[in-house]
């Protein structure tokens, strides 16, 4: 197979779908990682260029696109809620697309081109945010509008264009929030603790038998008479 079939292979089929797939996809995935302009998770790093080329591949669009949104959030593929809001508005399923805002609260809405039917996502609230923990990411308490439109977005696309997004979650909705877990700090042992210990036995002690002190026998006198 030449180059010329290998690359047009790649770019219209899996690149996992045949070994020359596979080998045109290495050589371009060689020239991404080489790259300073491609996001540093990709940087030198061969296995990341692939699989950002086998979702370009799948989803019909720009290698360096994918790169662009495509985040790692806890080993876990997440795409940027911009970009999800790219997909919402570029597919052409949707007409009217809006958040439907109060000050506490977002939910996106859009009608349907195909039937007209009115479509909206669940809404996200402030106190949804705190109940989940969202709101630990501080941009919660300097950006709380954009971080509810996002949310709000995210939760959209899972419901209305899972197909578009192969089903990969935002960064935000991978965020992992750690647990506060609280020690108890172990008391300090004093000195005469720490020598009682060295000195404690490191076996169980053995019981010491307790000796006979009843008089011996006297031999009788008229034995051997």
């Amino acid at each position: 197979m030449s180059d010329q079939s290998a690359l047009t292979t790649v770019s219209t089929g899996s690149v996992y779908s045949s070994i020359e797939s596979f080998e045109s996809a290495q050589r371009m995935a060689k020239s991404l990682a080489e790259s300073d302009i491609v996001p540093i998770l990709y940087r030198g790093k061969l296995g990341n260029c692939i699989v950002a080329l086998e979702i370009a591949n799948r989803m019909g669009m720009s290698t360096i696109q994918v790169m662009q949104n495509l985040n790692i959030i806890h080993g876990r593929p997440s795409w940027s809620s911009k970009f999800i809001i790219g997909q919402i508005l570029g597919c052409g399923r949707f007409e009217g697309f809006s958040y439907d805002e109060t000050q506490d609260g977002c939910q996106c809405v859009a009608r349907l081109k195909s039937t007209g039917e009115l479509v909206d996502g669940p809404r996200i609230t402030m106190d949804m945010a705190k109940r989940e923990g969202w709101t630990k990411n501080t941009k919660w308490s300097t950006m709380p509008q954009t971080m509810l439109r996002y949310r709000a977005a995210s939760a959209f696309g899972s419901f209305h264009i899972p197909d578009l997004i192969l089903g990969i979650q935002s960064v935000e909705e991978n965020e992992v929030i750690d647990a506060e877990v609280t020690v108890a700090p172990e008391q300090a042992k004093s000195k005469l603790d720490k020598v009682a210990e060295i000195l404690a036995p490191k076996t169980e002690p053995q019981p010491v038998p307790t000796p006979d002190l009843s008089p011996p026998l006297k031999p009788d006198d008229d034995f051997f008479d």
